[in-house]
């Protein structure tokens, strides 16, 4: 059977700043990657630039697949260790949204004044995002939501809140199209059974994920709300062995996760 570790990076695989146990763990969890032939997968909301500087900052093991820019690109790294874009997934995506380009689409956004563009690299083939102000994140999302649905545009929205800067976010992406869906193209891609693979995460965007069917490692720093929304949903369906909720934080309950399942 193979063994793949999927994981979200930021509050997850990345140490967390003051936590000392969690940098002297990556680098065990890397060393039992390696030698396990574990094949690894960061599943982001980063773009590709953004993973690869995340990469070197922070001693990450190298990924074998990046699925990055909220589930609208994944890349796998070659022999060179460069990443090399997954085309058949572009064309997956282009399927989706036809002949509507994320141009027209920040047209159609352009008179919204709630909203501002994100920086240019942060913007995708197939990701639109803004910034806006999280106290009315709700509202907005519900303004954008209403404006994508009457028009009959082949795009959903993911809002969030940035833990680093508080910022309110919105995702513009092909319709149904997540972290969780990308990660579930991914593992038929590549002729995988959700049995094998193994995910971790720590906030609400790696919910879908979480309660995917996987293996899945919910770590120490996430929220009550989100422990108990994964656990629950295991135990309706009595399947509690699939979750590990983990009592050491971000890299440390990886590491601890993985031994729990049998990963390492």
């Amino acid at each position: 059977m193979s063994k793949v570790l999927a994981t979200d990076l930021d509050g997850t695989l990345i140490p967390l700043n003051d936590l000392a146990e969690n940098t002297s763990d990556l680098a065990l969890l890397a060393k039992a990657l390696r030698e396990k032939h574990v094949t690894l997968t960061f599943v982001t909301g980063r773009h590709l630039e953004s993973v690869q500087d995340a990469i070197k900052r922070y001693a990450l093991p190298a990924p074998d697949w990046v699925i990055c820019d909220v589930g609208t690109s994944i890349y796998k790294r070659a022999e060179d260790d460069s990443f090399q874009i997954a085309q058949p997934y572009v064309d997956h995506l282009q399927s989706i949204v036809g002949e509507f380009s994320t141009g027209q689409l920040r047209e159609e956004f352009a008179s919204l004044e709630t909203l501002r563009l994100q920086e240019e690299e942060k913007q995708g083939q197939f990701k639109l995002s803004f910034y806006c102000d999280a106290k009315k994140l709700h509202a907005i999302h519900d303004a954008v939501l209403d404006h994508l649905s009457h028009r009959g545009l082949p795009y959903s929205l993911i809002s969030s809140i940035d833990p680093f800067t508080g910022d309110g976010l919105i995702d513009l992406l092909p319709t149904d199209v997540s972290k969780a869906y990308a990660l579930q193209w991914w593992t038929e891609h590549a002729g995988l059974d959700n049995q094998e693979l193994v995910f971790s995460g720590d906030s609400g965007n790696d919910l879908a994920a979480m309660t995917a069917g996987y293996r899945t490692i919910v770590v120490g720093n996430a929220s009550a709300e989100l422990m108990e929304t994964v656990h629950g949903h295991y135990e309706s369906r009595m399947q509690v062995d699939r979750v590990y909720i983990a009592e050491k934080f971000a890299t440390s309950g990886v590491l601890a996760g993985c031994r729990h399942f049998g990963l390492l």
